[in-house]
């Protein structure tokens, strides 16, 4: 049996990129990728989101894989996650 990819990630040196599948999301939306970076502090960067032009989309969240999470917006509408392992 096959199971469908729903995560798949790739490293290079000390960069990794991480492509997640999602069929609910059409081609051509403007959301249709996610970048996530990780970054030393989530919470301390989310007050420097709006005055650079993104949008906060919510509170920095722990997620139970163990990172500290925040969605935004770049100046552009493009989907960021901001990561933060704990």
């Amino acid at each position: 049996m096959c199971w469908p990819v729903f995560f798949l990630g790739l490293r290079l040196g000390d960069s990794e990129l991480g492509l997640v599948a999602d069929k609910g999301v059409e081609t051509g939306t403007p959301t249709r990728i996610l970048l996530s970076i990780v970054v030393k502090d989530v919470d301390q960067l989310l007050d420097r989101v709006t005055p650079l032009g993104g949008k906060v989309l919510g509170p920095a969240n722990d997620m139970p894989w163990g990172h500290r999470v925040a969605h935004i917006q770049d100046p552009d509408g493009n989907a960021v996650n901001l990561t933060q392992p704990i």
